[in-house]
């Protein structure tokens, strides 16, 4: 393997490592913020008690967040430096500016939420979780915003001089923050972000109310893990909700700006009006797209995700043969004939449907819990304890293939051309964008290292978050005065 196969490693390891949680963080922090304006306006013990069980799990999420996140950038100028000699200019502000301001202000106030339990009134202490929960979502915008720029690249000028993307001034930096792709992957991250929180916290809520009811702690069952339950329930019919509508925005967008990503997800060979589609593929998903069978198909779908039409001229999509023909003749000129502008069929097909099948159970979930505590109600059944175990790793995963298919379907571009832009040049191919001076055994070595360190990461942040899990809450019941006060293993 050479140094840009060993690069795209490292890089993609690294990123799903990562993106494993942040979506959590992003998604549980506004939850948390809720319960303790709940205690607050409410004085219910249960919500005290709730706002610091989950509390735990969000300093344990966000710790490793940030430790696996930290060596996402200085990949930037090490293995991918020509790339970042390329789009340094724009690409840098929104990172700089997320580090700088929307960073910090997450950080400084998580601090104060730590401490200041006791020390500062209760309003000012509750607002510092709320401020941490904004802080990450505005960190979320300005990292979308430079990936929405690498997606659909705007606000840009190509310098001859200097052979350089350089930002269009202030016009252009408002052009990078309004992008369309930016909105579009924002609005889907952060319902991604409260799907995944919820089903943690339903989930989580759920095998407690179980587990309570069974031991016979039917006003703990009741009084606080259900209310806890119905927080990630609700919150999940908004999120499943908000995915969807989401999804099918930016899904039209992509059409109009990498249709070959979009017929790529389908492994749409040729071009064709009420496209399918399908559950299932069989064949080889190899890049030639010879021989593919698709079977188990829902008719004209695939056309109404990309046009907003079932059938009829206006349903039309082009295919991956059409569009590898389309681009062949286009940069022929820049890059010779030889080039493959198809992203990895069997990658890009299974990682759009995992997406939207891992999501399901987070749905099944939630029609099983609304139903199951509705009007007061708490249950013992095993088979909804199994089911909220189940559930709880699977928006993590979706959210990953998520992630997964959005950068493996720009391939082989680091920067995609941008159809509708006057400006020659603005794009790069992802091998233009390796290193030229990182030789291929250093990058192994890098990457062998941080898998290992992450590797051992994510069972430290595996272990911790089911033993806080699993410790529950203190009982509600009223204690002797002279029963020993339990030491909290895990206090803040």
């Amino acid at each position: 393997m050479n140094s840009l196969d060993l690069a795209r490693w490292q890089f993609g390891i690294i990123t799903v490592y990562h993106f494993v949680l942040v979506p959590l963080t992003i998604g549980l922090a506004p939850l948390v913020a809720i319960m303790q304006t709940a205690w607050l306006r409410t004085g219910k013990e249960r919500w005290l008690k709730l706002t610091k069980f989950f509390g735990k799990l969000l300093l344990i999420n966000f710790a490793l967040g940030v430790a696996t996140g930290i060596v996402q950038e200085f990949q930037f100028g090490m293995n991918w430096s020509e790339y970042s000699r390329f789009v340094g200019d724009i690409f840098g502000a929104p990172l700089a500016v997320e580090a700088l301001a929307a960073f910090f202000l997450e950080s400084t106030f998580l601090g104060l939420w730590i401490f200041g339990w006791d020390r500062l009134p209760r309003w000012l202490h509750a607002t510092c979780i709320w401020l941490v929960a904004i802080g990450s979502s505005v960190s979320a915008y300005w990292i979308l915003a430079a990936n929405s720029w690498m997606q659909h690249p705007v606000g840009a000028v190509f310098n001859p001089d200097t052979g350089r993307a350089e930002l269009d001034g202030i016009h252009g930096f408002i052009a990078v923050m309004t992008n369309n792709t930016l909105i579009a992957a924002f609005s889907h991250t952060i319902t991604s972000a409260f799907l995944v929180a919820g089903t943690a916290v339903a989930g989580i809520c759920g095998w407690w109310v179980v587990r309570s009811a069974r031991a016979g702690r039917e006003d703990e069952a009741r009084n606080v893990w259900r209310a806890g339950a119905y927080v990630g329930l609700i919150t999940l019919l908004f999120a499943g909700a908000g995915v969807g509508l989401t999804g099918d925005t930016q899904a039209k967008i992509m059409y109009q700006q990498q249709p070959m990503k979009m017929s790529a997800a389908e492994a749409l060979c040729a071009g064709e009006e009420s496209a399918s589609f399908s559950l299932l593929t069989i064949g080889d998903l190899s890049n030639s797209c010879e021989g593919i069978k698709h079977v188990i198909q829902v008719p004209g779908l695939t056309s109404f995700l990309g046009t907003g039409h079932f059938s009829g001229p206006d349903s039309y999509l082009p295919g991956v043969n059409d569009l590898q023909a389309q681009d062949t003749q286009r940069y022929a000129h820049q890059y010779g004939k030889n080039v493959n502008y198809t992203p990895n069929l069997a990658v890009t097909y299974w990682s759009f449907r995992l997406m939207i099948g891992l999501a399901v159970f987070s749905g099944i979930l939630a029609i099983a819990g609304l139903w199951l505590l509705r009007k007061g109600r708490i249950t013992d059944s095993v088979w909804f304890s199994r089911l909220c175990l189940i559930a709880l790793p699977m928006p993590f995963a979706a959210a990953s293939f998520g992630w997964i298919f959005t950068e493996m379907g720009r391939q082989p571009w680091v920067v995609h051309p941008n159809p509708a832009d006057p400006v020659d040049q603005v794009y790069l191919l992802t091998q233009q964008g390796v290193s030229t001076v990182v030789a291929p055994w250093e990058v192994l070595t890098s990457m062998s290292v941080f898998t290992l360190l992450y590797a051992g990461l994510g069972v430290v942040w595996f272990f911790l978050m089911r033993r806080y899990a699993r410790e529950g809450v203190e009982p509600l019941e009223p204690r002797a005065d002279d029963a020993p006060v339990p030491t909290l293993s895990f206090d803040y």
